[in-house]
């Protein structure tokens, strides 16, 4: 018995295709009309699922959200963030009495 025999296997069809093992697409949840990316390695070929969204760049999204306050530094955005998640836990509490 060699280390391969405990992996699955499938075959490709005369036009090229290969059914992907249903436990392997149940992991990765890929179902029919999922685009997957097909990369070649030196060692055999790599498919991973083509992202939904394009890559963002910062310079795509810097200065989207406009501010027109005084500069604040990074603690106070901290102490904002913490403030604001608090008051939804509380909320998020009382909705439930």
């Amino acid at each position: 018995m060699t280390a391969q025999a405990d992996k699955p296997t499938t075959t490709m069809s005369t036009k090229g295709q290969v059914i992907l093992p249903k436990a392997v697409r149940q992991r990765r949840g890929w179902k029919a009309g999922t685009r997957l990316v097909v990369e070649e390695r030196p060692e055999g070929v790599l498919l991973t699922a083509e992202p939904l969204f394009p890559p963002t760049k910062v310079g795509d999204v810097s200065g989207m959200l406009n501010y027109s306050g005084p500069p604040v530094t990074i603690e106070q955005m901290d102490e904002a963030v913490l403030a604001e998640a608090a008051r939804r836990y509380l909320r998020s509490k009382n909705a439930g009495d």
